[in-house]
């Protein structure tokens, strides 16, 4: 271990650059960009986990984000897994991609019992769970959004669930083919959850309304059955 980078990336000694899989931190000052509420914090706790200790990488199938940084579950010496330890205590939110989903399940209930204490940033409003009908002022972020289904559709295959009566303006999921199937084999049926809440995650972008593109079944949890 060289140095600690922020709460979900180090360096290795020898240089290379490691980010967590699976979990998103709190992000420190880039550029013009200034730091997110609790980047000292977070990056403080992996210091402490890290610094000093023998940790062991445990790769999901992308072995590199699109960065070049090697992606990994890191658990120390001690079997201190690194990604559990920020959840527990706030200090990260689960951000899943594909082939990056390892351990999303016993993650997200990390994720579920900091956030019901209001621990670390499940107690501050820039990370609450937004609802549907204000992520205009999200567009461009990472964001978990959370509501009730008002319309789900499959249009030439792609599957679309709609939170408000005019899609054209309103916050959408949407789900292209080759991920619904991903879905139906996960026991989803996405054209299925029409007045049903549902929380997912991911970036936020404008299309029509705004849209997360749900790119793997792990990306949204059903809420009600």
């Amino acid at each position: 271990m060289s140095a600690v980078l922020a709460g979900d990336a180090f360096a290795l000694q020898g240089g290379t650059e490691v980010r967590l899989a699976g979990v998103q931190a709190p992000e420190p000052a880039r550029g013009e960009h200034p730091a997110w509420p609790l980047a000292a914090e977070a990056t403080t706790a992996s210091e402490r986990a890290l610094l000093g200790r023998e940790v062991t990488l445990w790769h999901p199938a992308d072995r590199f984000d699109r960065w070049g940084r090697s992606l990994a579950h890191a658990v120390r010496d001690d079997g201190l897994w690194l990604q559990a330890a920020l959840l527990m205590d706030g200090l990260a939110r689960v951000y899943t991609q594909p082939r990056t989903a390892t351990g999303t399940v016993a993650m997200l209930d990390l994720e579920r019992t900091a956030r019901a204490a209001r621990r670390g940033i499940w107690g501050n409003r820039f990370y609450r769970i937004r609802n549907p009908a204000e992520t205009w002022g999200d567009l461009d972020s990472v964001q978990v959004v959370e509501g009730r289904v008002v319309d789900a559709a499959v249009v030439r295959g792609t599957a679309y669930l709609n939170f408000g009566p005019d899609w054209r303006r309103d916050f959408t999921f949407r789900a292209q083919p080759g991920v619904r199937r991903l879905f139906d084999r996960a026991g989803i049926d996405l054209g299925d959850l029409a007045g049903l809440r549902v929380r997912g995650r991911g970036w936020v972008f404008p299309l029509n309304g705004p849209m997360i593109e749900l790119t793997h079944p792990e990306a949204l949890e059903v809420l009600e059955e």
